[in-house]
């Protein structure tokens, strides 16, 4: 099979995934084998390639955004049959028995592994992965549509979530790139007045015409202090912007696995009156089945461009200069 393979972490104008052909992986026990119709880019595969994170392996298939139809199924398994179409998002499996994944947080699991991270993820023609953790997805969606749900959507889902927003509040989203562009639709629908800090005229063109109240640079004063906001971009710096524009009993949430870092905060001017601020980490299995099934009744709209298989490292140099719509 044809994949997009890292052997060593470097600039991705480098070009550092190579075309390689594997051996087709067979799926053990408990997992599914899958036809991958589509995987999403995302800016982790970006810190990965460019080695931002400690690899715990190498080679390395990137890509955690996966779409494909299940071809056979390893013993073991009878929840999902061949011809299944089904997601495979960041979270790949956890160890289920900690105390993390017996309270319902299994993203916070020490052992959890993750696609394209520890094991082989979608940037190829084939994987494989634990059935109990791929997603049935809608089928109103077609692959390249439902590939950015599956990071991108879910993670901007659950920093909903844990923003505490409620209908009628005022949302700040911080950066307007693959999660924003999900989450100010979800926002929306749940009647949240959203404002949207982007620095690129496309970006905010495009947040109005998903309903955006107002859209302006993270430095602009909005029209109105904020209820909860929302930071997507991996700018430190943006964390005192977030703060400054939030009301007292505000929630502050950070939604970036990496990040440059965050300046010292004058705790009585940002922080004192009960400010929340706080980090999302990964997501959960609940996540993703609430935001698939909300993608639906929306429906959510995605806007996607589509690179060939061969040309990933093409796709992520454009998502590094944000020359994505």
């Amino acid at each position: 099979m044809k994949a997009m393979q890292l052997a060593k972490p470097r600039p991705i104008y480098d070009r550092p995934l190579a075309l390689v052909d594997l051996p087709e992986p067979e799926p053990g026990p408990g997992e599914v084998k899958i036809r991958v119709q589509a995987c999403g880019l995302c800016h982790t595969d970006l810190h990965t390639v460019e080695g931002d994170l400690p690899l715990p392996r190498l080679p390395l298939v990137p890509g955690h955004q996966v779409v494909g139809v299940v071809e056979s199924v390893g013993e073991g398994v009878e929840t999902i049959a061949p011809g299944a179409r089904v997601g495979v998002p960041w979270l790949n499996s956890t160890c289920g028995g900690c105390a993390f994944c017996a309270r319902g947080e299994e993203n916070l699991c020490d052992n959890a592994v993750f696609t394209g991270y520890h094991v082989d993820g979608g940037y190829a023609e084939v994987m494989t992965a634990p059935a109990d953790f791929v997603s049935p997805l809608p089928e109103s969606f077609d692959a390249e549509q439902a590939a950015p749900l599956l990071c991108a959507g879910i993670i901007g889902y659950r920093a909903l979530r844990l923003s505490g927003m409620a209908k009628g509040e005022r949302l700040g989203l911080y950066g307007f790139g693959a999660s924003a562009h999900v989450a100010i639709q979800v926002a929306i629908h749940s009647g949240a007045e959203v404002y949207v800090f982007t620095r690129g005229e496309a970006h905010r063109r495009l947040a109005r015409e998903l309903g955006a109240t107002w859209t302006g640079a993270a430095s602009d004063t909005a029209p109105a202090l904020l209820d909860r906001a929302i930071l997507f971009a991996p700018a430190g710096g943006l964390v005192i912007d977030m703060l400054r524009a939030l009301r007292k009993g505000g929630s502050a949430t950070v939604a970036s696995i990496s990040m440059s870092p965050i300046p010292e905060i004058d705790y009585g001017r940002y922080l004192y009156g009960e400010r929340v601020l706080r980090s999302v980490t990964a997501s959960t299995r609940r996540d993703a089945a609430e935001l698939l099934a909300l993608a639906e009744e929306i429906p959510i709209r995605t806007e996607v461009e589509v690179f060939p298989l061969e040309e990933a490292n093409e796709g992520l140099i454009r998502l590094r200069e944000s020359t994505i719509r």
